[in-house]
């Protein structure tokens, strides 16, 4: 049975990505993590304590939702929460030893999953590949009424990419 937007580059995109989620996933399994907490611990990862507004903004994601990660996560011991020193209604959040150590794990992970994602492409396609989706998410940030600042996306290295082809 086909997809009727198996053809549309969205479509193939959007599977890609679910695809990568997958693979991903099941590597972090073995760890005792689900998808979405990896993303946590990187944004802890060479941090000092952040408050819940901080990781929330640098995960995209509103308080109460980075708040209910990090119950998760300090439950399993890879997060504890700190009383901010100066003010004893705020609460900081860092990661554990443990925490660090997965959270070096995840970054070799990524590395894999998108070895494996790349497997067929050469250094010239993952240029090119880059800068095509770097084109497509400003224009989807455009079309959205925004710029760069609004999506974390890495506009400069489009910018960086175009300056080196000249």
């Amino acid at each position: 049975m086909v997809h009727p937007n198996e053809s549309s580059i969205g479509w193939i995109l959007a599977q890609t990505a679910r695809l990568h989620r997958f693979h991903l996933n099941e590597k972090l399994n073995d760890m005792g993590l689900f998808a979405g907490q990896e993303q946590v611990l990187q944004a802890l990862d060479g941090q000092d304590a952040l408050t819940m507004g901080e990781l929330a903004s640098i995960l995209r994601v509103r308080v109460p939702t980075a708040s209910k990660a990090v119950t998760r996560l300090a439950a399993l011991g890879f997060v504890e929460r700190q009383t901010d020193g100066e003010d004893r209604r705020s609460v900081r959040v860092k990661l554990t030893q443990k925490g660090e150590t997965a959270s070096a794990l995840i970054h070799a992970l990524w590395d894999k999953v998108e070895t494996d994602m790349m497997a067929e492409f050469d250094a010239k396609d993952l240029e090119r590949l880059r800068e095509l989706l770097l084109r497509a998410a400003t224009s989807l940030a455009a079309a959205l009424g925004g710029d760069e600042q609004d999506f974390d996306i890495p506009f400069d290295a489009l910018d960086d990419h175009r300056a080196q082809s000249s």
